[in-house]
């Protein structure tokens, strides 16, 4: 910091109040400065803290003859690193060179031959500080930060020679500031200062670390002593030319060594709140509010363990709150102690900078210590979805406290935290969290300090008076004389060599102040003339005049006298102020004065068309970003926002909030006009966002903030806006184009495209009941599924919004309807796809086995799910990824969990017979398991008041346990004669339900223990699950018995009759939040709604799930249902999606084990475990004839003759029989031979050949019922499918040995040259050859992903480049990756399937998939990809 200039020789108010000396210096008047020379210091005590997060120990602070603990977390580095040194290891013969580099390490240890005489002016100086009590505040705190530094140092021991050195160069600084004439021009040479301090602390801190390590292997190989002496050298060099200048009271450019060698550690992509950091033109005038500052330093630099770890300062509007806030923020920065410095800002609520606020902390933290980021970036590794959580209480744990835990105190020195105006955060459920955090426990042991500022709301206060560890300091106790004799300061500043403005005048504007600092700088602002035709004594009359009226305070009366002399109070210049104050005061976040006018010129009036400049060219007392047009317009103080909207303190210059529809046009109308393409000349397709190095600077470059602002908050304004025709016309050419994927590119590069779900939602509710925009909100809806479906895609990828996500947009919807006609040279869907949108709108895949229980949280934003891995994991739902790490603890099969009513809990039950108790914010078990079922733990609740969990078990009982002792409640609830499969309390709590597989439901007294009425009965087969309804007043069951039953608690009887459906076992069952709706699963792979009044299933099934769905329930809202399965997904259905096409076949009565089309598409036929073969009605759905009866034993295979007319069939009876269509009977005897069951069945293209594969492991070929030729034989194990080639001649075969063959037909025992492999889910077979043997170069592989060679991709050989060179030939060169990426060599993107598609999967090296259609097939022969992806809209450009 510069030295403080003398005022011009005007007119200058002085004021000559008396400071009182700071509280810091109790012993100044008795302790000279020698005082402490003859002091014993007392070793250290070490101690550990009641934490196991944070160890920290005493540390000695020399105060004249006392000493006092001090701040410990330091002082646990100085033991660590005294313990290393007195561990520190011989160094081995091989690396005597590399630490030849730091002296004769042999000897290191033996140099120091009177240590206590190079420390004692050190432990000199800490008594000798708290002598200077007059000194500024800033060189406080710099002496405090030299003083911890030297505290650090004292504790040392065991150093070698060039830190000895080194550390007889700081003792020579410490003996320099201790002389007198350094004292006398200590206050002057403040920046001098200030680069010592640096030097010192920056030397201290490669002491510590160079002690730390191990050995001086570790050492060397540290970047931080990669060169010990280099870096040793520099600080005694630096230190030196200090001294030196500091004698010669001169300021030299010398560079401070702050040995911070930051790795590229990979933080890109935290969310980080922009424009939320120190703003030095906000400090407070040099002189001013020096009590409060000092009192703020000798608070950062306080090193008594007890000292609280967090300072409020608080006081009404105008107090200077914000100012001292940023001075302290910008000292610090000065002093290298600033660890962050976040602000809050109303008219920057609509960022919710909440969401952000320890995001962007850790990340300050990580630029400020290298430790620090070195954990932080462990925790955040490849766990994206980590990175941009909104998730405060995650943010704490995971970005904080983890880092922390994991450099155990490693962040010395006296951090402080900044955090501004809290109070702007918004309304209080905003800020709740952040209170809950800063008055934690574990806030109180944090390594650093935090400043926050705040007035003093009610909600604020609540919660951090009640904190042991919250220091308040109110500016509203600071007494008036101090005030005033800072605002007469600023004043004097402002006003000095103003005309006709004198000490009188200036007295007066002081006075009036009252002592707000607002009120003073709109004085200094109004009195300075900004027109023609006032003198400022003129206007410093009319401001003296100015009277606080009713309703008014004197600064609402300040503010309307300065609107009054620029604004008319009627005509055009009151309407032009309205409409730009509007725009102004209804912009969601702050824009630059030349975005403002970009948008003004789009305002549907054209009147309007003007330069804000007409009117904000009279308005810069009040608003900010005038002089500076590169920063937003916005209000220089709060209270100003206030003035404005409220008409009785305003008057006529009121700004009404009620309607938003001119900024509604104008985003609509800066979308229709500046999106495009390729904003950002994206160059390939291959990469990820990740992987472009300059993403940033293209977004900054290629997206204005009038636009950026339009693409965020078009939406807003238009819910804000009645509607309008030529809206809804605007609305229509945004949605219903191109330009509706182009706002999504933009949305993406933003980093915000999520939030286009709030968008287009807005948009139908805007829309909704507007007959001439149906289309219009069909699109939305389409939208909103095409967010949710393909959103990861562009979140990870942008060329991929085009490449990836349009080309399997479903064809059913409209909006595949009106984009794809516009874009071109895209991948097809060749064979499968999809018609409709999946009624699964988030598949999250994690669990490493089956899923067996899942549940939303109370307000929706997450489920929970266990699974047999053992694990319980928790999902955000809006990103469709995993929170965190997995919880783990339970030692065998998780199988049923949920959250508790406040969500900040999760309850798990496991076959390991244990209940536990899980931390939701801390990822971590709480306490101990709750041990006592003596067999499989099945079901677990929480009570609707979350003070108790329910059980049941394999034991047969029902157990209560109370949460916070961890104990069980009363007897266990006996009755149920079979496993208790399900429990739940009423929602009043008085009651438990539970199932069980003794076919019963039974009802409890949770405060007696006793059953309630007899068992309710009914169901036929073991009861699986069980639920009260919201009321309280009904139970759902679930059953083994396929059916639903509803029951009536108080009458114990059943309610209608059961719910019918379902085609295997129930496995939960659940209801709606409003009790209309019950949703089931099923071991049938499907989820089912149904309505409670009128016993009907809702819709068709919700179909997705590939086993047994084992989980069911409904989101908070009733709009979504989560369901867990065995193929180990949970997957998230949209209750008004989920189409089924046409309705089931039914007629079996058992499982269906293989159908087929007849090749005119017409008719169907199945066969069946129920022994029969059955024709059916391809269009009408219905079955045709009688069932086709013969085989006594399970049908296994069936197949139409290439003329339709016949069928034939396999069975596990041994036989294969021949069926006579039209005629519905068997043609002829069965053909026996087979030994063991026949598996597989088919025709031969000609008809007159049938082929059979058997478990006996041979193949047999059948003419007129008998067998041609010798058996084929060579599998060793079953053939469980078979088919003929077109030309007869060859038969190709699918066996459980998993060597699939093709054989010639004439001559059976003849192998291809070529073996195939079988590859992909039983239930179809791929003949997959292995990559030719003589492959030279992978361009000789067609990248082919269909049946048809002509669908292969073109130009390849920029995907493929250099494949050969890291694989082996057996490898495929592009592969489908398990997150669905299509990825060639080195990571390389071609495409992303959607997850409904991915299995099974055509794999480039299949060359049959049997049958024809079970995997879906890509055309890529027209896709434009790598470097040429932007021709896919060629034609438009």
């Amino acid at each position: 910091m510069a030295a403080r200039r003398q005022p011009k020789k005007c007119s200058i108010l002085r004021f000559t109040t008396k400071s009182s000396k700071p509280s810091s210096s109790p012993h100044a008047s008795d302790n000279p400065p020698d005082a402490s020379l003859s002091t014993e210091i007392p070793a250290n005590t070490p101690r550990k803290l009641p934490s196991s997060i944070f160890r920290q120990s005493h540390r000695t602070r020399v105060e004249g003859p006392a000493t006092k603990t001090a701040e410990a977390s330091p002082g646990e580095q100085v033991e660590a690193a005294k313990e290393a040194m007195d561990g520190l290891n011989p160094v081995p013969p091989a690396l005597q060179a590399a630490v030849g580099l730091v002296g004769q390490a042999d000897t290191a240890m033996t140099s120091i031959q009177n240590i206590e005489a190079i420390l004692r002016p050190l432990k000199l100086f800490n008594s000798f500080v708290t002598t200077l009590s007059n000194v500024h505040p800033y060189v406080q705190l710099a002496l405090g930060i030299l003083t911890g530094a030297s505290q650090l140092l004292i504790n040392q021991a065991n150093l070698d020679n060039e830190v000895f050195g080194l550390l007889s160069t700081i003792k020579d600084v410490y003996e320099f500031l201790m002389e007198k004439d350094t004292v006398v021009h200590i206050d002057s040479m403040e920046e001098t200062l200030r680069k010592i301090s640096r030097e010192i602390k920056g030397a201290a801190e490669f002491i510590i670390k160079y002690t730390q390590k191990k050995n001086f292997a570790v050492r060397i190989a540290d970047n931080i002593v990669r060169d010990p002496q280099a870096i040793a050298r520099a600080h005694v060099k630096n230190l030196g030319d200090l001294m030196q200048q500091y004698r010669d009271r001169t300021v030299r450019d010398i560079q401070v060594n702050v040995n911070h060698a930051l790795e590229e550690l990979n933080l890109d992509g935290m969310a980080y709140a922009n424009d939320a950091g120190l703003n030095t033109t906000k400090k407070c005038l040099d002189g001013t509010r020096t009590e409060v500052l000092k009192e703020i330093a000798h608070w950062i630099t306080d090193y008594d363990d007890k000292a609280p770890r967090i300072l409020w300062l608080h006081g009404q509007a105008g107090r200077g709150k914000s100012a001292i806030a940023h001075t302290i923020a910008a000292w610090a920065q000065d002093l290298g102690v600033l660890g962050s410095c976040f602000c809050f800002a109303r008219d920057r609520q609509a960022e919710r900078r909440e969401g952000k606020i320890l995001t962007t902390i850790a990340r300050d933290l990580a630029d400020h210590d290298p430790a620090f980021r070195r954990a932080l970036s462990n925790v955040v590794s490849n766990n994206s979805s980590l990175k941009t959580t909104s998730d405060v209480l995650q943010q704490w744990k995971r970005f904080i406290l983890d880092p922390l835990s994991e450099i155990n105190g490693e962040m010395a020195g006296n951090v402080v935290v900044v955090i501004d105006a809290l109070d702007e955060s918004g309304l209080p459920p905003s800020r709740e969290n952040i209170l809950h955090l800063l008055t934690s426990p574990e806030a109180a042991r944090l390594p650093f300090r935090i400043l926050l500022t705040s007035r003093a709301l009610p909600d604020i206060e609540h919660s951090l008076r009640a904190a042991s560890h919250v220091k308040a300091t109110s500016l509203d106790d600071v007494p008036l004389q101090l005030v005033e004799r800072d605002i007469g300061l600023y004043v004097n500043k402002k006003l000095e060599c103003v005309p006709g403005i004198g000490v009188v005048e200036m007295q007066n504007v002081v006075k009036k102040s009252d002592g707000l600092f607002e009120w003073a700088r709109l004085a200094c602002a109004f009195i300075k003339p900004d027109k023609a035709g006032e003198t400022p004594k003129e206007r410093y009359d009319d401001l003296m005049a100015l009277k606080s009226k009713e309703g008014r305070t004197l600064l609402d009366t300040t503010y309307f006298a300065i609107l009054m002399g620029g604004i008319p109070q009627s005509g055009k210049g009151l309407e032009r102020y309205r409409s730009v104050m509007h725009q102004i005061v209804m912009t969601l976040e702050p824009l630059p004065m030349a975005a403002l006018d970009r948008m003004r010129k789009k305002f549907p009036n054209k009147e309007d068309h003007y330069d804000t400049i007409v009117i904000l060219d009279f308005m810069s007392p009040v608003l900010g970003g005038i002089v500076d047009c590169s920063s937003p317009v916005r209000p220089l103080h709060a209270s100003f926002y206030d003035f404005l909207m409220d008409p009785s303190r305003s008057g006529v210059y009121c700004i009404a909030t009620s309607d938003t529809k001119d900024l509604a046009f104008a985003t609509l109308q800066t979308l229709r006009e500046e999106l495009r393409f390729n904003i950002c000349g994206l160059e390939s397709s291959y990469l990820t966002n990740a992987e472009v190095p300059d993403l940033k600077e293209r977004v900054n470059r290629s997206i204005l903030p009038h636009l950026s602002y339009s693409c965020r908050f078009w939406a807003q304004h238009l819910e804000k806006s009645k509607y309008e025709p030529a809206l809804g016309k605007l609305v229509k050419g945004m949605i219903g184009s191109e330009r509706f994927m182009f706002w999504l590119e933009t949305m993406s590069l933003l980093g915000v495209v999520g939030k286009g779900v709030g968008a287009l939602t807005s948009v139908i509710t805007w829309l909704s009941g507007e007959n001439d925009f149906k289309d219009t909100l069909a699109l939305a809806e389409d939208g909103v599924r095409f967010i949710q479906n393909f959103g990861s895609v562009m979140w990870h990828s942008i060329p991929h919004l085009y490449v990836s996500a349009l080309p399997f947009i479903p064809r059913n919807t409209l909006l595949s309807a009106v984009l794809l006609p516009k874009f071109h040279c895209l991948a097809r869907v060749a064979v499968g796809g999809l018609r409709d949108w999946p009624a699964a709108q988030l598949v999250l895949q994690g669990h490493t086995s089956f899923v067996t229980s899942v549940g939303f949280s109370p307000d929706g934003n997450r489920i929970v799910s266990g699974s047999w891995d053992n694990t319980v994991r928790v999902w955000d739902v809006e990103g469709g990824v995993w929170i965190g790490s997995p919880l783990e603890g339970h030692t065998s099969f998780v199988t049923s969990v949920g959250f508790s009513p406040d969500g900040k809990r999760i309850v798990s039950g496991s076959w390991d017979n244990t209940v536990r108790v899980w931390d939701v914010e801390g990822s971590m078990q709480i306490g101990s398991p709750l041990v006592g079922h003596t067999s499989f733990v099945t079901s677990v609740g929480f009570s609707p008041d979350g003070n108790r969990i329910v059980s049941g078990s394999r034991d047969y009982t029902v157990r209560v346990w109370d949460v916070e002792g961890g104990v069980q409640i009363g007897s266990p609830l006996e009755g149920h004669t079979s496993f208790v499969t399900s429990v739940g309390f009423s929602p009043d709590r008085k009651r438990i339900v539970s199932a069980s597989e003794d076919n019963t439901v039974r009802v409890w007294d949770a405060e007696g223990g006793m059953q309630i009425g007899s068992p309710l009965k009914g169901h036929t087969s073991f009861v699986t699950s069980v639920a009260f309804s919201p009321n309280g007043k009904r139970i759902a069951s679930g059953s083994r018995d396929y059916t639903v039953r509803v029951w009536d608690v108080e009458g114990g009887v059943q309610i209608g009759s059961p719910l019918v459906g379902h085609t295997s076992f129930v496995t939960s069952v659940g209801f709606s939040p409003d009790g209309k709706r019950i949703v089931s699963a099923s071991e049938d792979k499907t989820v089912r709604v149904w309505d409670i009044e009128g016993g009907i299933q809702i819709g068709s099934p919700l179909v997705g799930h590939t086993s047994f769905v084992n989980s069911v329930g409904f989101s908070p809202d009733g709009n979504r249902i989560v369901s867990g399965s065995r193929d180990y997904t949970v997957r998230v259905w949209d209750v008004e999606g989920g189409v089924q096409i046409s309705s089931p076949l039914e007629g079996h009565t058992s499982f269906v084990t293989s159908v087929g089309f007849s090749p005119d598409g017409k008719r169907i036929v199945s066969g069946s475990w129920d022994k029969t073969v059955r024709v059916w009605d391809a269009e009408g759905g219905m079955q045709i004839g009688s069932p086709l009866g013969g085989h006594t034993w399970t049908v296994t295979s069936v197949g139409f003759s290439p003329d339709g007319k016949r069928i034939v069939s396999g069975s596990t009876d041994k036989t294969v029989r021949v069926w006579d269509v039209d005629g519905g009977m068997q043609i002829g005897s069965p053909f026996e031979g087979h030994t063991s069951f026949v598996t597989s069945v088919g025709f031969s293209p000609d008809g007159k050949r049938i082929v059979s594969g058997s478990r006996d492991e041979t193949v047999r070929v059948w003419d007129g019922g008998m067998q041609i030729g010798s058996l084929v034989e060579g599998h060793t194990s079953f053939v469980t499918s078979v088919t003929s080639s077109p030309d007869q001649k060859k038969i190709a075969l699918g066996p459980w040995d998993r060597n699939a063959g093709i054989w010639h037909s004439e001559s059976y025992q003849d192998w291809m040259s070529q073996k195939l492999e079988l590859v992909g889910p039983t239930s179809h077979h791929v003949l997959a050859p292995y990559p030719p043997v003589d492959a030279i170069a992978v361009k000789r592989y067609h990248i082919c992903f269909s049946s048809i060679p002509s669908h292969a991709l073109p130009n390849s050989d920029q995907l493929v480049h250099g494949f050969m060179q890291h694989h082996t030939m057996w490898t495929e060169p592009i592969k489908l990756q398990d997150d669905g990426w299509m990825k060639g060599p080195q990571g390389r993107l071609l495409l992303w399937i959607p997850p409904a598609l991915r299995t099974p999967f055509y794999s480039m090296w299949n060359t049959a998939v049997i049958p024809r259609g079970c995997c879906m097939e890509l055309d890529l022969s027209q896709m434009a990809h790598g470097q040429e992806w932007w021709k896919c809209f060629e034609v438009a450009v």
